[in-house]
């Protein structure tokens, strides 16, 4: 099981603390740190909703010009993504049955229960 955000981010860190609590291993990937490749980010995008993933209230969109910004509403996600790894709702948990965006100690219990 593999968890993919960023250290300082405040729902990581939710998220990292609450499946070490429930003792459930995992291993974190930092999006800033180890990067992300583009098989991942295509896996992603077609197990959820693409409006899900993309984090459209955070300061790198914010950032952004209006023709990168359009580039979130076509087939150039993936490519928006990987030049902008923030721009990923976090955390991101990749486990045994599917991906989870975003983190919800409900959410995580109900998935999760059970898992090893």
């Amino acid at each position: 099981m593999t968890l993919y955000g960023i250290r300082n981010c405040d729902s990581c860190r939710a998220a990292s603390k609450w499946l070490s609590a429930a003792g459930i291993e995992f291993r974190f990937h930092d999006l800033r740190k180890d990067g992300i490749e583009r098989a991942q980010v295509e896996r992603w995008l077609a197990s959820c909703d693409r409006e899900r993933l993309l984090n459209r209230r955070g300061t790198t969109w914010r950032q952004l010009d209006e023709s990168e910004r359009s580039r979130a509403d076509g087939d150039q996600l993936a490519d928006l993504l990987l030049a902008h790894p923030t721009l990923i709702k976090r955390p991101v948990l990749e486990h045994s049955t599917g991906v989870e965006i975003g983190f919800s100690a409900a959410r995580y219990e109900a998935i999760l229960s059970g898992a090893d």
